[in-house]
């Protein structure tokens, strides 16, 4: 892929990544053209992410129904069902036996039964998910990140290529797109408030997330899918499933994607049974085209001092952001070039949504998400190429690799790729020896 290309595309499509396109209607036939027909949802990956995009989606106050979910295991299926249909009932959710699926495969039949998909299982799966949400025609929410290794990300962009041939709307939940703050903020730094973008810092720090022990009986395919966050052929590390978010940020803010990485990390304090293969630490420098380098760090370590936003300077001033609906702009003097109204800010999980099936209803082309929700994805995948093997990785290097994380067969008898030793400890990425492209 030529570089040079690539950020020219990505200018090219810059309003498509901030959640803006020129509408065109998609031309489905007889739904959602008055506004009044009933939209079928399925939900793909019934945990905390997929039972609220679910809520989310219900709360748009459109006439949508859910008929499918589909999970690898039935009991998160009942574990979301039910506080789904106790707060919204029969008139909003139909889904009798028949269309719960459970297993590996069951996401091919939920998709057969709706018009809008959410892919919410955990992110090894999502680009199969979206290959065959799009190959089906169904317009998508899925959730971030899109995939854990370069040959997902391929698939996630042969699929988002087709769906903007079959105008199918594709929101990502990188709803740092759909948040006033970042809109508002991001839109004066593109029109020059600071002038050129010339460094940068983006941070996810905090304590870290559950932990589910290993349970008599379970087979090492079971344990590891409900330890998902452990693994990388399910999850691609906590720099890609949380930092993401801000690496994103910083992709969107400089109009591009890094050329290369360089960094450190580790296992310091998140060393158990329990913590599978992944880092709780990284460190890194992205390198841009124009030379700009931007700096990331991400951890998670109990007791320590949280931190996650985002900032960069320019050759005029510099700008603070994070989630919290700050977005501040000033010069080298400190004085106000630009200050977000933080009052009556929408919640952005929501307006993802809102702006989602408003389009859909409408029966517009709007939304087309999917590519620079892999290239994000890759941004992250990149840096934690960088931090396992010690070494400089180039964009073209990591994004053509060809070594896949996923495991040869999907079955509950089957086994991952990566295996506890007989102490029951799981071989983790060591700098300067671990191979990555």
């Amino acid at each position: 892929m030529n570089n040079q290309n690539q950020r020219r595309d990505f200018i090219k499509t810059s309003a498509i990544l901030a959640g803006g396109m020129i509408l065109q209607p998609f031309g489905m036939p007889g739904a959602y053209a008055s506004g009044t027909d009933q939209i079928k949802l399925a939900v793909i990956g019934c945990g905390g992410r997929g039972t609220g995009a679910v809520f989310q989606a219900f709360d748009t106050g459109h006439n949508i129904k859910l008929v499918a979910m589909a999970d690898a295991f039935r009991d998160r299926i009942d574990k979301s069902y039910t506080p789904i249909f106790e707060k919204y009932g029969k008139d909003k959710v139909d889904v009798p036996e028949d269309r719960k699926f459970v297993g590996f495969e069951g996401y091919k039949e939920a998709i057969k039964l709706a018009d809008v998909v959410i892919l919410a299982s955990p992110p090894g799966f999502r680009p199969d998910h979206f290959e065959e949400a799009v190959r089906q025609g169904k317009q998508v929410f899925m959730e971030k990140p899109v995939a854990v290794d370069a040959v997902g990300i391929r698939k996630v962009l042969a699929a988002a290529e087709e769906a903007k041939k079959k105008k199918l709307n594709v929101v990502v939940g990188l709803q740092r797109h759909y948040q006033d703050n970042y809109r508002e903020t991001i839109k004066r730094l593109h029109d020059g408030a600071i002038g050129d973008i010339v460094g940068g810092q983006v941070y996810w720090n905090d304590g870290g997330v559950w932990v589910n022990p290993r349970q008599p009986g379970q087979t090492e395919m079971e344990y590891q899918m409900r330890n998902w966050y452990y693994f990388n052929w399910l999850c691609g590390d906590h720099i890609n499933e949380q930092h993401v978010h801000n690496i994103d940020v910083a992709n969107w803010v400089k109009n591009s994607y890094p050329v290369s990485a360089y960094g450190t990390g580790g296992r310091q304090v998140r060393t158990g049974k329990d913590h599978g293969e992944i880092f709780d630490h990284h460190s890194i420098t992205f390198t841009y085209a124009d030379g700009t380098v931007i700096f990331s760090e991400c951890r998670h370590f109990p007791g320590a001092a949280n931190r996650v936003d985002e900032s960069f300077q320019g050759t005029k001033g510099k700008v603070y952001m994070s989630a919290g609906n700050h977005g501040n702009i000033t010069d080298y003097k400190g004085n106000s070039i630009y200050s977000h109204n933080r009052e009556n800010n929408p919640n952005p999980y929501q307006v993802e949504h809102d702006e989602l099936f408003a389009a859909i209803v409408k029966g517009e082309y709007k939304f087309a998400d999917a590519e620079n929700g892999a290239k994000s994805t890759m941004t992250a995948i990149l840096g934690r190429n960088a931090t396992y093997s010690g070494k400089v990785v180039t964009w073209d290097e990591a994004l053509n690799s060809e070594i896949s994380l996923m495991p040869d067969t999907l079955a509950w008898d089957a086994m991952p790729k990566v295996l506890p030793n007989a102490d029951g400890y799981y071989p983790f990425a060591i700098p300067g020896k671990t191979k990555v492209i």
